[in-house]
């Protein structure tokens, strides 16, 4: 792309220096000057190419904003002059103070549009983060979402049907963190991108990266809570800091662990599970190992087969702050376990 966006510069200033030329060429008076018109043509598609560069950071969004923020300053300096105020006076003092509103008016115009093209989107309804399918839903992931890699298998299963927005300066934190020198934050970052392209692959996912340029100076939590207002999307986010000011801006939010623990069975008395213990418990005789849902396990009469396999039944089971505790009785090992024995 950068190779390309060279070539084609280069190629418009000769362009410009040979329209020059021929321009010259087509007018006998000026074949004297024919490279005088040359350095002319080079000039001007050096200065243009230079205007380029200029305008690099330079969004559409902010072109739209600047176009009818002149054009608003234009009207008001129209009408303004246009008014009985002006219609007697020196000619030349009433031309000159109309083109001192008009210059004045169309710049605060520019200026106040630029600075609010963040907002822009509640005054034209063209340049509004909202795509045409607006019958879609939609939802914006953030980095916390795609470093978690949940969100690949549920729509490798096809449980989202909404389409899934991800913003560039996410994939920008991404990139970041990857590039950590600490290892850990460099694994959540690769972890991340690994997810990203994953989600590329899935054919039946609609994935959108949105590129519209967000106010800079804010931080990506607040970036994040504006696209998804802006287009009227739910936000899914393992980030419980994040989740509560979304929820305070109106944003919904789609939680993960919420839809995890929701999609495990529940369990009950007299069922039979298979469980690794990994610990002795508080009490004597005690064992400790844990459902794929987080739930605790207690098993009584179990703590010779910590680090094993066996088979237990569920006696009780008893709410806590972390989930549910279930306690058990052990029936038999498993497997290896049930040989050795």
């Amino acid at each position: 792309m950068k190779t390309t966006l060279i070539t084609l510069r280069i190629l418009f200033i000769f362009t410009t220096a040979l329209a020059s030329w021929l321009v010259c060429l087509s007018i006998k008076e000026w074949d004297p000057y024919q490279w005088l018109a040359i350095v002319i043509g080079l000039l001007i598609g050096s200065l243009v190419v230079l205007v380029d560069i200029l305008l690099k950071g330079f969004s559409l969004r902010g072109l739209s904003a600047l176009t009818f923020g002149f054009f608003t300053g234009s009207l008001i300096a129209f009408m303004v002059s246009a008014s009985p105020l002006l219609d007697e006076g020196d000619p030349q003092m009433i031309y000159l103070v109309r083109l001192g509103l008009f210059v004045i008016c169309s710049y605060l115009g520019a200026v106040v549009a630029l600075r609010g093209k963040d907002e822009f989107n509640l005054v034209i309804p063209y340049v509004r983060f909202v795509p045409h399918d607006v019958d879609v839903p939609l939802v914006v992931l953030d980095t916390s979402a795609l470093i978690d890699g949940r969100i690949v298998r549920v729509c490798e299963a096809q449980f989202i049907t909404a389409a899934l927005i991800i913003p560039q300066f996410v994939i920008e934190d991404l990139h970041t963190i990857a590039d950590s020198r600490d290892q850990a934050r460099q694994s959540k970052g690769r972890r991340g991108l690994e997810s990203l392209n994953a989600l590329r692959k899935i054919p039946s996912l609609d994935l959108r990266i949105q590129e519209s340029e967000v106010g800079k100076k804010q931080s990506s939590d607040e970036k994040l809570i504006f696209i998804a207002q802006s287009m009227k999307a739910k936000l899914l986010t393992t980030d419980f800091n994040l989740a509560k000011l979304a929820q305070f801006h109106g944003v919904v939010w789609l939680n993960l662990n919420g839809l995890s623990k929701a999609l495990h069975p529940d369990v009950v008395t007299g069922e039979r599970l298979t469980v690794d213990l990994i610990k002795e418990g508080r009490e004597e005789g005690q064992a400790v190992g844990y459902l794929t849902d987080g739930s605790m396990v207690v098993v009584q009469d179990a703590h010779t087969y910590v680090g094993k396999k066996i088979e237990v039944e569920i006696n009780s089971v008893v709410p806590s702050s972390g989930g549910k505790i279930v306690f058990c009785r052990m029936v038999s090992p498993v497997g290896r376990d049930a040989v050795a024995s």
